[in-house]
This record gives C-alpha cells, sequence and structure tokens, in this order.
C-alpha cells in the first residue's frame, strides 16, 4: 500500500511521538523499523522502505522543513541563479542514510520478501521545489514553466541526474524494486506533459532501469495522459482510482504490468466493502499482470482492521487469469 507505514498504525504514531519525522527518515534503525512494522502487522508481501520524497531536494542543498500541515522549503527555486545554486550530491555519502535502512531491512525480512525504494520523478519535485510547498495547481511551478521554460528544463535535468543516482544507489544497497512517484503528472496538460515532463522523466528511468531493477511509475489524475504514459520506459505503471483499469489496458496493450487501484476511502467502510472493492479492482484485469495496490496512499484514520482486509482479500482472491481479455 502506498504510504504502507503511517499514522493509521498506532505502532508507527508510538515512534512518532518520539522521534521527528525527518529524524525516522535520516536514522536507518528507526526507519527499518518503521518499515518492518505493516510486515508484521498487516501482512503485505513486500517492505516499502520508510522515507521522503522530498530526501533529495534536501540533499541538493534546499533546506526542508516537515510540520503538521505538511512539507515546506523555505528557499524555493524561483530564478536561473536558484537553479545553479543547486548542487549534485553523492547518495553514497550525502544520503547513505537510505541505503543503510534498505540493508538492514533485507537482512530483517529476509531473501522472500521484495523491498521497494522509491523516488519522485523530477516534475512533481520540482512543483515542491519552485512552490515551497503543496498547494492546489502548483502556480508557482508553472509560471517558471511558461515564463522561463529554458531556466525550467534545467531544474528538471538537475533533478532527474541527481535521482538517478540516487535511486540506483538504493538498487545497490539491496531494493528489488524501484518506485518513481509522480504525483502531481495529472496537473499538466497531454501537450505539457509532452514538452516538459516526458523527456526526464524517458531519461530518469532509462538510467535507473540500466541496473535491472524493475522500474514503477505512478501518477495521479492522468487518465488524460496514458498514451504518453507508455512511453515513459517503466516496467508498471501504477495508477489512481480514477481510470478504469481495463481501459488502461486497452489503451496501453499487454506488455506493461499494470499497479493499483483501490480508492484508499474504500478502506474506511466496513471490511465486506473493503473486500469487494479487491474483488472489483481485480477483475478489471483478471489479476494478469496486476499488483493490487491503493490508488494512493492509506488514510491516516483508515482501522488496521481494514487494512489487514485489504491485504486478506488480495491475497486468496480466486481470479482465473483468463477471465481478462483484451478490451475488458
Amino acid at each position: 500500500m502506498m504510504r504502507q507505514a503511517g499514522r493509521y498504525l498506532p505502532e508507527y504514531r508510538a515512534i512518532r511521538a518520539k522521534h521527528h519525522f525527518l529524524d525516522v527518515c535520516r536514522t536507518p534503525e528507526l526507519a527499518a523499523e518503521v518499515s518492518l512494522q505493516p510486515l508484521r502487522i498487516v501482512g503485505v508481501d513486500a517492505v516499502i522502505v520508510f522515507s521522503d520524497i522530498l530526501i533529495p531536494a534536501e540533499a541538493m542543498g534546499l533546506p526542508v522543513e516537515v510540520c503538521d500541515a505538511g512539507p515546506v522549503l523555505p528557499r524555493p527555486v524561483r530564478t536561473a541563479a536558484d537553479v545553479d545554486a543547486l548542487r549534485d550530491f553523492e547518495p553514497e555519502t550525502e544520503t547513505r542514510f537510505i541505503g543503510d535502512a534498505i540493508r538492514l531491512i533485507c537482512r530483517k525480512a529476509g531473501p522472500d520478501v521484495p523491498v521497494i525504494g522509491f523516488a519522485a520523478a523530477p516534475w512533481t519535485l520540482a512543483c515542491y521545489m519552485v512552490e515551497g510547498k503543496s498547494k492546489d495547481g502548483f502556480p508557482a511551478a508553472k509560471r517558471l514553466m511558461y515564463s522561463e521554460p529554458k531556466v525550467f528544463r534545467e531544474l528538471l535535468q538537475t533533478i532527474a541526474r541527481n535521482t538517478a543516482s540516487y535511486l540506483r544507489a538504493q538498487a545497490a544497497a539491496g531494493a528489488a524494486v524501484l518506485q518513481v512517484f509522480d504525483t502531481w503528472a495529472g496537473e499538466l496538460s497531454a501537450r505539457e506533459y509532452e514538452d516538459f515532463s516526458l523527456p526526464v522523466t524517458q531519461r530518469l528511468i532509462q538510467e535507473v532501469a540500466a541496473t535491472g531493477v524493475p522500474v514503477i511509475y505512478y501518477s495521479k489524475g492522468s487518465t488524460h495522459l496514458l498514451p504518453l504514459l507508455g512511453k515513459t520506459g517503466a516496467t508498471v505503471l501504477s495508477l489512481d482510482w480514477r481510470t478504469d483499469l481495463a481501459e488502461a489496458r486497452r489503451i496501453l496493450g499487454p506488455q506493461f504490468a499494470l499497479q493499483g487501484n483501490v480508492d484508499p476511502c474504500a478502506l474506511l467502510g466496513p471490511a465486506e466493502h473493503v473486500e469487494e472493492a479487491v474483488r472489483h479492482c481485480l477483475r478489471q484485469t483478471g489479476g494478469l499482470g496486476h499488483i493490487l495496490n491503493l490508488g494512493h496512499g492509506i488514510l491516516p484514520q483508515t482501522p488496521v482492521e481494514n487494512a489487514r482486509a485489504f491485504v486478506r482479500a488480495a491475497q486468496t482472491a480466486a481470479l482465473p487469469h483468463d477471465t481478462w481479455k483484451a478490451g475488458g
């Protein structure tokens, strides 16, 4: 589940009561512990390393603060000089803590449990770096994109270059899969996505895929981008709950695995509703080439038993692969 380790778990909240969010991210023993909690408590099939998508922004020289209202970057990137001031970083030294966390998780979870690493896609990380926080529409990011396209492209290239080395280091540490989160891809039109985001996303995924580790690409609100998502080079395309997976399969073809895409709010209802939401999702693909997941992050108010029901329903689903046919 996205946000697999998080505020819906009392065990996670107990650790966070004693440690700041970023301190948990930067302390391998704490990051490993909260990463492993869903494996022990909920019974998931894979462990996602606990971290934050803004870690590379901090390593490139931008201060990052995380408060209850969300992340804040007090010195956002707004000019060519700001972009020039960003620095390339060495993941094995400056963000070694995430590699150490992955190594520790691999040892504790054992060889049969895949560990998933992740980072933000260039466009999504640029949104935060320019805006300085999450904001509807990301107007400051779009203003820079429209008014200074050369500067904005340079920012995207800087992010892609650093993110590629950051993800390669996670693969070297033992990550079996790497996920690229383009949470704000849907803020772009198809033309804007193809012009600005797609080329650097392709570059990033190509460099990471050279490690031999499969790459999952998640995009939110991106049904209008489906034909372009197939050009990213990702092994798996992860889609939010707004997208019909059978339609996505029809558009994209059988060469991509799909991930998703149960509405996180479905886990707020009774257990039988959770189970039906899982069955409905699996019927769209027949379970073929499908990694069941939520369509976005699990909500903090989700009952733990409903998270367990979600996992159980997936693990016990009895859908023959031949129920899927092209076109749904």
